[in-house]
């Protein structure tokens, strides 16, 4: 792995400045999930946030996002 996770919010956006590719995108949901963890959100306050509306992601791709936070969630120790 090319990319250490993310332990703030800074270090997220820091990604920004990285090339988009799959790694990227696994440390920066590993990212999401840790911080969110270390802050005391359980997976359904997660989950709620990713679902929120939003205009760069459709209802569709909340819906897959949040499946994917939710499969990271339950995979990271």
């Amino acid at each position: 792995m090319n990319y250490s996770i993310p332990v703030d919010p800074e270090e997220i956006m820091a990604l920004r400045q990285r090339p988009v590719d799959e790694e990227m995108i696994a440390v920066a949901i590993a990212g999401l999930v840790k911080m969110a963890r270390s802050q005391g959100q359980s997976l359904d306050d997660l989950t709620a946030e990713v679902l929120q509306d939003d205009p760069i992601l459709d209802r569709v791709q909340r819906r897959w996002l949040s499946d994917i936070v939710a499969q990271a969630w339950k995979t990271m120790p």
